[in-house]
């Protein structure tokens, strides 16, 4: 049987007002990022994996207790060709680009994500406290694989926050939510949540606050989130114990200001090409 094939280098328009907005609040949803073909081709690719090599995500709830959060595959394109081609789609990478203001993106990880009907809410928290990346040009591409509604743990963004100094830097906990939604209240930061259609995707800074509420419905929330940063960042000290396991799992080899370039981070657009 022929293999299928798509094309994944085709051009997504992105206008200005798109950017000014996702710069400004650090977060965007964007319609129809995968055609419905797509996803209906890659989909079971995706979640297949997920459900014979996942590892559960947990969250510290006291000191003496935590609870999962989520089901999840790192680096999925890893471990099959064809999601390799999805992963690597060089749409998908000039989105990023251009939403940042930047030349050239690689790739970080990418993420296979499922949480279960009855899944517990995710903290508020920054993924960039989990990266060793010298930049603030980061960004997260989390493609909805499924139709996901608001009692469907869909994700929530507290708006500009990647912009703002008040929040200290601390790992994702449930004490450190209650913490950060203080302070959302206390400075009246606008909270969004986006209802999404199978193929959408929402694009989101690796500093902006983001959480999600529990999963209420019936139906498990399935996603595949892309991280990528801006070509030319260097490798950043770890300063604590996540970075320096990110450090060795996503950029293996390298060392502190070193170019972020492992064999595991190449170059998925420049405007160059």
């Amino acid at each position: 049987m022929q293999a299928i094939t798509y094309d994944l280098a085709g051009v997504y328009s992105i206008d200005a007002e798109k950017c000014a907005n996702y710069r400004r609040d650090g977060h965007i949803l964007l319609q129809g990022v995968t055609t419905p073909e797509e996803i209906q081709y890659y989909r079971p690719l995706i979640t297949k994996i997920a459900d014979e090599c996942s590892s559960t995500r947990d969250v510290v709830v006291t000191q003496d207790e935590t609870r999962p959060l989520l089901e999840y595959v790192s680096n999925v394109w890893q471990k099959s060709g064809e999601i390799r081609e999805f992963v690597f789609a060089k749409r998908f990478a000039r989105i990023a680009a251009t939403l940042m203001g930047v030349k050239a993106v690689r790739l970080y990880h990418d993420e296979a994500l499922v949480k279960e009907p009855g899944g517990y809410p995710t903290p508020w928290h920054k993924d960039h406290y989990n990266w060793p990346l010298a930049t603030h040009h980061t960004i997260k591409m989390w493609i909805a694989l499924v139709d996901i509604h608001v009692d469907m743990a869909a994700i929530r963004f507290a708006s500009g926050t990647h912009r703002a100094g008040q929040f200290p830097e601390v790992p994702p906990s449930y004490e450190a939510d209650q913490l950060f939604e203080r302070i959302i209240r206390n400075h009246k930061i606008p909270v969004v949540s986006y209802v999404m259609h199978a193929g959408d995707a929402c694009l989101y800074s690796g500093e902006v606050l983001h959480s999600t509420t529990g999963n209420d419905s019936g139906t498990r929330r399935e996603a595949l989130a892309v991280s990528y940063f801006a070509d030319g960042t260097r490798v950043m000290k770890p300063n604590h114990e996540h970075r320096r396991v990110d450090m060795e799992e996503f950029l293996p080899g390298l060392k502190p200001d070193d170019p972020a370039a492992s064999i595991l981070n190449p170059l998925l657009y420049s405007t160059d090409d």
